[in-house]
């Protein structure tokens, strides 16, 4: 019989205490893939971890894993100890999927040769094609190609997903929709893809590129889709055009571009109607819309004149007028449709019945039109004239609608609430109507999150919270609190355009700290709960210490911004209009260009160790240890060395200080797009991106170095309130 020596690790170890370290090891082997050490996922797989192990809720394996960091070391040493190179995530993508995702072309064409198909999808019909496109990976879509890829597949999705209209897309229109220009030029010149495929909604590439939220060079994409013969008569969703998206972004350079196109219906209407004379002239569009008319749009094609009078767009009136609309326009007889999706089918009931009009109100009190309840007299559907409304009632007198009316009509400019209709009484009733919104933002998070991606630019969260900040900075600056900042009192409209709502419990502040303060406190647990895509209920939020609040979330950035609003000091009065430049809502693309103007200034380019920017930028002894320390190290390797080859002759080199970082940044900028660094480019690919990833807490730490001083001329400037640009659709 074997015995053990006392040390024998094994000894007194039970079954189940094996195979709670079995599991610790393939959830370690997961980590060290993760984190790139390949060591010890050799003694891991040796020990026995589950090479095929799926942990977490994706299901990702250690292979998909290391596909994702572009790690074929660690790849091809997965495979050598069994790992399944088909294996699917939760989602179906396997790691084919995912090295289409990276653009690795050597991955790609190993997991070719290990089995995989070149048009294989995961469950929602993304191929390794589909994803290159969207994530402009042009080596891999060419690779992918010359493999056999079929360039004009659309995606599959289930036949329920089908019928709602989902799926179909085709490659092209992923690079287009997301603003691919190279990807797009390839598809079209070099592979054949099709410039009108539809998807199931019957989009084409163009309807998605005039859809996209990429903007800054929509012009160009759009021009090479119709030189490669896009149809510019296409409809989208709610029979949209060309035309009509183009007018909606009110970008006249390019409804000017689909005016000169040949065949172009310049009447055409959306299903609503609405044709882009129409739509120019309820944006407030005055070039665009005489524009139209010098093309021959025809000006019987809604109640134009009214409309731009209600704007107080006389010239524009007049203008019309001559050109032929009329005063008295009655529109022709025919169903009406809704705008609100959410809400269609009971307004269109409530549209088509006769109700006694409460002043400009059509409403029908009853459950059925109920959308929501509050402490007094609940929410309902309404059309306030002749708009879809959501109308808050109140017993007439009520203190809770003084405030939100007062808060209302003193904030009329203000562009991130709720659009404020009017008021009506009745029966002793008050009736304020307000602009119906889809969802409140708990109900979006809840229905539309993905989930936080790791190293990826929250966009979705920037966008919500600088709406939210924005909305009570300038609250405050007439004078008024909020007092019940909560995610029910957050709407996203059809234009997902975010909207701060409920004021009934805001209160006229007069300068007092405290509720300014509380509105601070509120934003601070909002951060937290955007940010976490609402998987922390805001009621746990609300009973957490301010100081368990601030360790809650890692990053270093997400903390200074909500210690600033917990801990507003002396400075409450202007906290929130400073924190409206906090880097938290600056894209990664903006940083980047900071960090190279940064990079710039003289003493940074001389390495002047006493200038007053490099002993300010320099870590205290005290403070802890940075992803930028040692930062030569973490470049990769081939980059860092082509980059010290220009300090050779005098040996130079790149130090590792952070302002050496802010110079090799600049430099790398201003020569990365040259011919003959494409060989640099292929491995940083997009810089904003890879800085961003590489260095996480850089554009912080230089923030809160720099803040105070002079140097704060780099950082993009916060201007008085009412001029603050808003990112969503106009008032």
């Amino acid at each position: 019989m074997e015995t053990r020596s006392p040390k024998d690790p094994q000894e007194g170890l039970t079954p189940s205490t094996c195979k709670r370290a079995t599991v610790e090891d393939n959830h370690l082997l997961i980590k060290a893939v993760q984190n790139g050490d390949t060591e010890l996922v050799q003694r891991l797989l040796e020990r026995g971890a589950e090479v095929n192990f799926q942990g977490g809720e994706g299901g990702w394996t250690p292979l998909h894993n290391a596909v994702q960091s572009s790690r074929e070391d660690i790849v091809g040493l997965l495979l050598h100890h069994g790992a399944d190179p088909c294996r699917q995530k939760k989602n179906g993508a396997t790691p084919f999927l995912v090295a289409g995702i990276v653009g690795n072309v050597r991955l790609l064409e190993l997991f070719l040769s290990k089995g995989s198909h070149v048009d294989e999808c995961d469950f929602h019909g993304f191929t390794a094609f589909m994803e290159a496109a969207v994530y402009g990976k042009v080596e891999a879509l060419k690779f992918l190609h010359e493999k056999g890829a079929e360039v004009n597949l659309g995606r599959k999705t289930k036949e329920d997903q089908k019928r709602l209209g989902k799926g179909g897309a085709t490659a092209l229109m992923d690079a287009a929709e997301h603003g691919h220009m190279d990807a797009l030029k390839m598809l079209l010149e070099e592979m054949g893809a099709d410039v009108n495929a539809r998807d199931n909604m019957g989009r084409s590439a163009l309807i998605h590129a005039l859809l996209s939220s990429h903007d800054e060079n929509v012009e160009a994409i759009t021009r090479l889709l119709l030189d490669h013969g896009a149809d510019v008569n296409v409809r989208g969703k709610r029979g949209k055009t060309p035309l009509i998206l183009a007018v909606e972004k009110k970008h006249l350079g390019l409804v000017q571009m689909l005016l000169e196109q040949e065949h172009i219906d310049i009447n055409d209407t959306d299903s609503e109607g609405n044709t882009a004379l129409l739509t120019a002239v309820q944006l407030r569009q005055e070039k665009i819309a005489r524009l139209l008319c010098s093309k021959g749009a025809h000006t019987d094609c809604g109640n134009l004149v009214t409309i731009a009078r209600r704007h107080y767009d006389i010239s524009l009136a007049e203008f019309l007028l001559l050109n032929g609309a009329r005063e008295d326009f009655q529109p022709p007889a025919e169903d009406w449709n809704p705008q609100n999706s959410r809400w269609g089918t009971v307004l269109t009931r409530l549209h088509r019945m006769y109700r006694p009009m409460i002043g400009k109100l059509k409403i029908m009190i009853d459950e059925e039109y109920k959308i929501a309840d509050t402490s007094e007299g609940g929410i309902y559907l309404g059309f306030y004239e002749g708009r879809e409304a959501a109308v808050k009632r109140f017993c007439e007198g009520s203190e809770h609608a003084q405030r939100e009316v007062s808060c209302l009509q003193n904030s009329r400019e203000n562009c991130n609430l709720v659009t404020f209709y009017g008021t009506e009484n009745h029966k002793d009733c008050l009736y304020v109507c307000l602009a119906l919104c889809e969802r409140t933002l708990a109900e979006h998070l809840a229905r539309d999150s993905r989930g936080t991606v790791e190293n990826t630019e929250d966009e979705f969260a920037r966008h919500v919270l600088l709406s939210i900040f924005k909305a009570v900075a300038e609250l405050h600056l007439v004078g008024y609190a909020h007092q019940d900042l909560h995610p029910q009192n957050i709407l996203i409209d059809s234009k997902n355009a975010v909207r701060l709502a409920d004021f009934d419990k805001s209160i006229k502040c007069d300068g007092r700290p405290q509720e300014i303060k509380r509105d601070l406190e509120a934003l601070g647990r909002l951060v937290l709960y955007v940010v976490k895509k609402g998987d922390i209920p805001f009621e746990t939020l609300e009973v957490q210490s301010k100081e368990e609040l601030t360790e809650l979330y890692p990053d270093e950035e997400i903390q200074h911004l909500i210690r600033h609003l917990f801990y507003p000091g002396e400075k409450w009065q202007t906290q929130l209009h400073k924190m409206l430049g906090h880097p938290f809502f600056w894209s990664w693309e903006t940083r980047y260009r900071i960090l190279q103007d940064l990079g710039n200034e003289s003493d940074i380019k001389v390495r002047d160790i006493k200038s007053k920017i490099l002993q300010i930028l320099k870590p205290e002894p005290s403070e802890p240890s940075r992803s930028f320390d040692q930062w030569t190290t973490k470049i990769d390797p081939y980059v860092m060395k082509k980059m010290n080859k220009f300090y050779k002759r005098n040996c130079n080199f790149y130090q590792d200080i952070v302002g050496d970082l802010l110079k090799f940044i600049r430099n790398l900028g201003a020569h990365i797009n040259e011919g003959q660094n494409n060989d640099m480019k292929s491995k940083i690919r997009d810089p904003a991106q890879y800085f961003q990833k590489t260095f996480p807490d850089l554009m912080i730490y230089v923030y809160t170095k720099l803040q105070d001083t002079e140097y704060t001329k780099h950082f993009p400037q916060t201007h008085d309130l009412p001029r603050l640009k808003y990112d969503g659709p106009d008032c």
